[in-house]
């Protein structure tokens, strides 16, 4: 190499030290590794301390039992509806699309259905409770019942220490439902016939004084010649009125159960003026005596017999029909089954459901291990910590008196790792 060359440059090589500021695994790591034996050896003997205790908790067997509601929307069911003040509707009510199985929650979760419940199994005494509402809150802590939103099936579920007595708790809540449903069907049943009762008296006695009408007239005017067609229109307007009447008599049944706000209500009255309407278009807009546009030929004579014969028609169809509601309403009164069925009885458990002792351990001991490696932190920090940082850190003892044991503990530990220093 001449003189005059320049000299070589030499290549300069960056080491990757880490800059301040930035974390470092291995730091990290080192943290760790300084406290691996409180990291490890903590949950280690709080995990074995839970295990123990876990020992002593009594096993708790669960035993369920499935119905599966009927949809039923006849009087008794309506009627049981009204019995709970009309707060849950029918399915495609109008409060948020409730059920009857929705209906059947309400009353397992009922003192209605509880109070049966804890005198039969002596409850109070069993968990000695000196108030019946601490044996309802026991019973709540204890009892599971959930509606199945596919497939609509309610379970009941009972937890005890006794499997045998779990399981005659959960069927006994279905044996106090189905009574409770019968007992409420029943008296709406009755109540619906009184009802019927009344209107049949009364279409009865109108049904009387129209026969005995036809009859004068008859006797009076010996031949009468009418047209066909509206002998045939009369047919029609009867049956259109009697179920006309049988849909108001449903309306009044409704309307003593139910506001006018309610689904139930809003169809039969749509229903109501629907056949209002068709009976006005068969009647048409005459007076009284010509109502039905084919008696416009017709002479006025003929005119009354046929006023005549539709009101006795119509008494009569209204009658009929009546009379089948009515035979409807003794055969729901009559019934004393539940309108549930019952898909699975509840057995006699043998297998606890709880406690669950390894999941316990294990949660304890990931728990304390998560809360050791926070504290290894925690210490690594106090020890890196500058002069000026740990008095700032002990002067909050002043504004936080209520965390003075901790922080009497950093100052025992600031105090000794700056003895180590010196």
């Amino acid at each position: 190499m001449s003189q005059t060359d320049p000299p070589p440059k030499k290549s300069i090589h960056t080491t990757p030290y880490p800059v301040e500021g930035e974390i470092n695994l291995l730091d990290l790591l080192l943290v760790l590794a300084k406290r691996w034996r409180m990291i490890i050896g903590v949950p280690f003997v709080v995990a074995a301390i839970t295990a123990i205790i876990t020992l002593f908790m009594p096993n708790i067997y669960t035993a369920k039992t499935m119905i599966i509601p009927s949809e039923d929307s006849s009087s008794g069911m309506g009627a049981l509806m009204a019995q709970l003040g009309g707060l849950v509707t029918m399915a495609g009510g109008p409060l948020g699309g409730k059920t009857t199985a929705d209906l059947y929650v309400t009353m397992l979760k009922s003192e209605t259905v509880k109070d049966p419940i804890i005198d039969k199994f002596k409850l109070m005494e069993k968990y000695e409770a000196k108030l019946r509402s601490n044996v309802y809150l026991t019973l709540d802590g204890a009892t599971a019942i959930n509606l199945g939103k596919k497939d609509g099936v309610i379970t009941v579920s009972f937890s005890d220490e006794d499997p045998k007595l779990a399981a005659a708790i959960a069927n006994e809540y279905v044996d106090q439902l189905g009574k409770l449903s019968a007992q409420l069907n029943m008296t709406g049943a009755t109540n619906n016939r009184r009802f019927l009762e009344k209107q049949i008296t009364e279409t009865k006695a109108d049904l009387s004084k129209a026969e005995e009408e036809l009859k004068i007239f008859q006797s009076k005017n010996k031949s009468i010649s009418v047209p066909d067609q509206a002998k045939a229109t009369i047919e029609g307007v009867a049956q259109l009125r009697a179920q006309l009447a049988v849909k108001e008599v449903e309306l009044g049944t409704l309307q003593r159960q139910f506001t006018d706000n309610s689904q139930e209500v809003k169809s039969v009255k749509a229903a109501v003026a629907q056949l209002r309407g068709q009976i006005a278009s068969l009647e048409g807009k005459g007076n009284s005596s010509s109502a039905i546009p084919q008696l416009g030929a017709v002479p006025q004579l003929g005119q009354d017999y046929l006023r005549l014969m539709r009101e006795f028609k119509i008494q009569e169809a209204v009658l009929e029909m009546l009379t089948k509601q009515y035979e409807m309403a003794q055969v729901s009164e009559a019934k004393d089954t539940a309108p549930f069925q019952l898909l699975e009885k509840a057995k006699v458990p043998e297998r606890k459901s709880k406690p669950k002792r390894a999941q316990i351990v294990i949660l304890a001991a990931f728990a304390t291990g998560f809360l050791m490696v926070l504290l290894a932190f925690l210490l690594n920090f106090v020890e890196q910590m500058r002069p000026e940082d740990r008095t700032r850190l002990l002067a909050l003892q002043e504004h936080f008196p209520w965390l003075s044991s901790l922080f009497t503990a950093l100052q025992a530990r600031i105090t000794a790792v700056t003895r180590k220093r010196t």
